[in-house]
């Protein structure tokens, strides 16, 4: 089940979003939905990276590269 909510935008933001809208052939709200599900993801990404931080350096993980060498 859908449910809607109101949002406040700039003006600005507002005819940004309508531009983009127009130009890929979609509604506004299609792509907020799009933006919120992108940073909801985000958000429970860095979380989780929070979480397993402790884990990694323990194990002597600190950066990307660390974890590169680490599964290749």
């Amino acid at each position: 089940m859908r449910e809607s909510i109101s949002i406040s935008l700039s003006e600005a933001l507002k005819k940004e979003l309508d531009a983009l809208a127009r130009s890929e052939g979609v509604g506004r709200s299609d792509i907020v939905r799009e933006a919120v599900r992108e940073y909801l993801f985000s958000r429970r990404l860095q979380a989780l990276r929070a979480d397993l931080m402790p884990y990694a350096r323990a194990q002597g993980i600190y950066t990307d590269d660390d974890v590169f060498q680490v599964v290749s």
